[in-house]
């Protein structure tokens, strides 16, 4: 049920970010190994070609960019060449303000790979992880202090670097409280309690489970951590990225969600935890809901591991993957009653209106699309109950249908529309409704509301019975007819 998706990529462009965190850089070598050493049982590596890009809270914001949103960064660079050389490429990047602090007792982190034929090789850092000072502290203080009135959001990269210390976090908390802004953590570190108050946090697999004290081996641990870390710091929600395992959604007094990783092939995990921070973040600046946030958030993650280096994910590259994926998502949403009624309970869960239609849908026609865009355009998720074949014949004959069920099911789930597609094979849908109790029921308007199956199972649990302007001289039957002719 990916099709919905792609509408919410224009909510998230054009938003504002104010990124907190710890700067570094990410220098990449690349080449082939055609040989072992003869110095040591080590390959050697051909280097061709040499890279460099914007790592930790930098490469958070190049993924900002890259979908659409503008950005104010604050961060703490040392008087040095890499220092430099970090700054430059900011400098270059479109959208972006820096508010870069100098500490002249610091060096900037770089962090070295070598990469053989799309495989790292080896990874070298050199680094400062000590805390800043209290003076650099107070600046950072005052450079979200002038900038925090115009964000839409506020991110916190932790890479435990020295930048978000204490009393630099608990601040950022503190007036983000004050002009009501949203704060989405990637944390760091055993003790989450700098964190009290965030909207939401992006722990790995490591994180979650250093944060409780306990090894994270199943999604149902991941779930349960989260929970743990939501009641204890006064979270709204906790997207925990299981790597592989894809990511798990777990906002406050709701029912976890679980998203499986889509790569295909894995080539460099480098940097794919920031484009999940960063496409969160921009879903969540744009109204996007939470659960299709973290869908998007963790499809943009699964394309950038099947990039090499620190890559960037673009809305482009977002829609490319699901479009590939359409045909598959589409068979997705034909479920069976029982499957359905999951769903659906899901759905009731998230307080989501969810809509429910019926008919043979046979030869799919223009009165057909109406219908169903109407009855969409009333609820935020559609299901459809298309007849059986067996129940077809009864009702219309025995040449009918034309299409078989899988057939018409298959073309209504297409749709982008339709959320969910149920055959039943009764003669009405009455048990069906009965099962998934949905909050609206729409039949078209040549239909009087006590002529409605399910209509008065709907309106005793105060749903709507909605009777849908119909286009007139669209039938199924006369097409038939007009093709026999």
């Amino acid at each position: 049920m990916l099709a919905h998706l792609q509408p919410h990529l224009e909510k998230i462009k054009g938003h504002h970010v104010l990124c907190v965190g710890d700067m570094m850089l990410d220098r990449f070598f690349y080449g082939h190994v055609e040989r072992i050493s003869p110095e040591a049982p080590i390959p050697v590596l051909r280097i061709e070609r040499e890279d460099i890009a914007l790592g930790g809270s930098g490469n958070v914001v190049r993924n900002v960019v890259s979908l659409g949103g503008d950005v104010d960064i604050v961060g703490v660079i040392g008087k040095d060449q890499t220092g430099y050389e970090l700054g430059e490429q900011i400098a270059q990047m479109r959208g972006v303000t820096p508010c870069l602090i100098t500490d002249d007792n610091r060096r900037t982190t770089i962090k070295t790979r070598h990469v053989a034929d799309g495989q790292q090789l080896l990874r070298a850092d050199r680094e400062t992880g000590a805390d800043i000072s209290e003076k650099i502290e107070d600046q950072i203080i005052m450079c979200v202090k002038s900038t925090i009135e115009n964000c839409d959001i506020i991110i916190l990269s932790d890479y435990a670097k020295g930048v978000l210390t204490p009393k630099v976090t608990q601040a950022i908390m503190q007036m983000a409280a004050e002009h009501n802004k949203r704060v989405l953590v990637d944390p760091k570190g055993r003790d989450f309690e700098r964190y009290r108050g965030a909207f939401m946090l992006t722990p790995n697999r490591k994180e979650l489970g250093e944060a409780v004290g306990q090894k994270i081996q199943t999604i149902g641990d991941a779930e349960d951590a989260a929970r743990i870390l939501i009641a204890r710091y006064d979270l709204q929600g906790i997207l925990a990225k299981l790597g592989a395992d894809g990511v798990c959604l777990v906002m406050k007094e709701q029912e976890a969600l679980h998203f499986r990783a889509t790569a295909r092939a894995v080539h460099d995990v480098s940097g794919a935890g920031d484009t999940v921070v960063a496409t969160m973040a921009l879903c969540l600046a744009g109204g996007v809901p939470e659960e299709d946030g973290a869908m998007l958030a963790n499809m943009a993650g699964s394309i950038a591991v099947g990039k090499v280096g620190t890559a960037t994910v673009s809305c482009q590259d977002i829609i490319k993957e699901l479009q590939r994926d359409y045909s598959r998502a589409s068979e997705e949403k034909i479920l069976d009653q029982t499957t359905a009624r999951e769903t659906v309970d899901r759905w009731h869960k998230q307080s989501l209106k969810v809509g429910f239609t019926n008919g043979v849908f046979d030869l799919l026609h223009p009165g057909h699309l109406s219908l169903l865009r109407q009855a969409r355009a009333a609820c935020d998720r559609l299901v459809v109950g298309v007849n059986s074949d067996s129940s077809v014949k009864r009702l219309k004959g025995e040449d009918r249908p034309v299409q078989n069920e899988v057939a018409r099911a298959t073309v209504l789930a297409a749709l982008a529309d339709v959320d969910l597609v149920v055959v039943f094979s009764e003669d009405t849908p009455f048990a069906l409704i009965e099962s998934l109790r949905p909050s609206l029921l729409v039949k078209g308007g040549d239909y009087t509301l006590d002529q409605v199956v399910g209509a008065d199972l709907v309106q005793s649990w105060e749903g709507e019975v909605l009777l849908a302007e119909i286009i007139e001289g669209q039938s199924t039957t006369a097409m038939i007819k007009r093709a026999k002719s």
